[in-house]
């Protein structure tokens, strides 16, 4: 069985056929998936989807892409989300320096704010980081008592080595199955396998052989046989490794 650490599954792309893509899921094996949310408007619209549906798991955050529709109030919201609904993470939050017109000042007190709710809650975070990995780092480290998972992992080694000195997590997904993805796939083969999580992001980041298409947490096990090919490991271990890491990381009973 594998655990979808980061999947869109709340959003428009899924609306009008969500439960034949969760029965896929299903049938391919992949039970469980955390939900991250974008923005504090997507937050009800995820707890009444959860709620509804067996192996749905919430995680309220202000993602650093949206910052157009966050207000500094909302930290307040998203702390009485947290306080009252207990997600298993804050996030999707983080830096985002690749995407022109965002506000860098902005991203950082959005992003600080919410490592600090996480740190007050004693919650994993899942951050997203582009073209920011130096930074994201250093403010994990500042804010203390870090642990999560930077998902969609696209830095170096060296900088996956100073996060898994941190306790943190990097999410794998996609990407990784791309043959010229070389640096990635070279940290996949030989990194610590307790701090690798398996990932989506569905409905984006299709995957090798299904570019143009809508991405879905169905073939997050293709995914899983990617990083046991690289490995040279049988895919059952591979899966039940990094669903052991997803239970630790957001404290999911197995």
């Amino acid at each position: 069985m594998l655990i979808d650490s980061h999947s869109h599954i709340d959003v428009a792309e899924f609306d009008a056929d969500r439960a034949q893509v969760l029965a896929r899921a299903r049938e391919a094996g992949v039970a469980r998936q955390v939900v991250p949310t974008i923005a504090l408007a997507g937050f009800d619209k995820l707890r009444a989807l959860c709620r509804d549906e067996a192996g749905l798991y919430p995680a309220y955050g202000l993602h650093p892409m949206y910052l157009a529709a966050h207000r500094p109030e909302h930290l307040d919201g998203l702390r009485d989300w947290i306080e009252r609904e207990h997600p298993v993470a804050v996030g999707e939050c983080g830096l985002d320096f690749f995407v022109e017109g965002l506000d860098a000042e902005a991203q950082r007190f959005y992003f600080r704010r919410q490592l600090e709710l996480a740190r007050e809650f004693e919650l994993p975070v899942i951050v997203h980081a582009r073209r920011a990995l130096d930074e994201v780092i250093a403010a994990l480290r500042s804010v203390g008592n870090a642990s999560g998972v930077v998902h969609s992992f696209s830095g170096s080694e060296e900088q996956a080595r100073q996060l898994w000195k941190l306790g943190v997590c990097i999410g794998l997904g996609g990407p990784l199955t791309y043959e010229r993805a070389r640096r990635l796939r070279g940290i996949a083969a030989t990194m610590p396998l307790e701090f690798l999580l398996l990932e989506t992001d569905s409905p984006d980041q299709p995957l090798h052989g299904h570019q143009g298409r809508r991405n879905e947490p169905a073939l997050l096990r293709e995914v899983c046989a990617c990083v046991a090919a690289l490995r040279g490991a049988p895919a059952e271990e591979i899966a039940a490794a990094t669903t052991r890491n997803a239970e630790r990381v957001f404290r999911l009973s197995s």
